[in-house]
């Protein structure tokens, strides 16, 4: 537990979540990555905070991010195209 209150532990942890996010897109881990990158500055500013604050604090984050990327990239309202006729006729 003393490994995360290091803050550079968490930016490495939100640099692989932005990797995995490369592989895997859907904007999940995205919002993960910037609630952990929000977590290292957090700590880097306020250290020695104890380790249930710090996953209030990384949660909060993380779905906060989580929400507004997807405000921020959903389709307008949801509205997916739907084709009933074949093109090539």
């Amino acid at each position: 537990m003393e490994l995360l209150s290091l803050w550079w532990v968490w930016l490495s942890a939100a640099l692989l979540l932005a990797i995995i996010e490369i592989v895997v897109p859907g904007f999940i881990f995205l919002g993960i990555a910037i609630g952990a990158a929000l977590t290292s500055i957090i700590i880097a500013l306020m250290p020695g905070l104890a380790f249930s604050t710090l996953m209030v604090i990384f949660g909060v984050l993380s779905l906060g991010a989580w929400l507004v990327l997807r405000s921020m990239f959903r389709a307008p309202n949801d509205q997916t195209r739907i084709i009933h006729e074949d093109i090539n006729d």
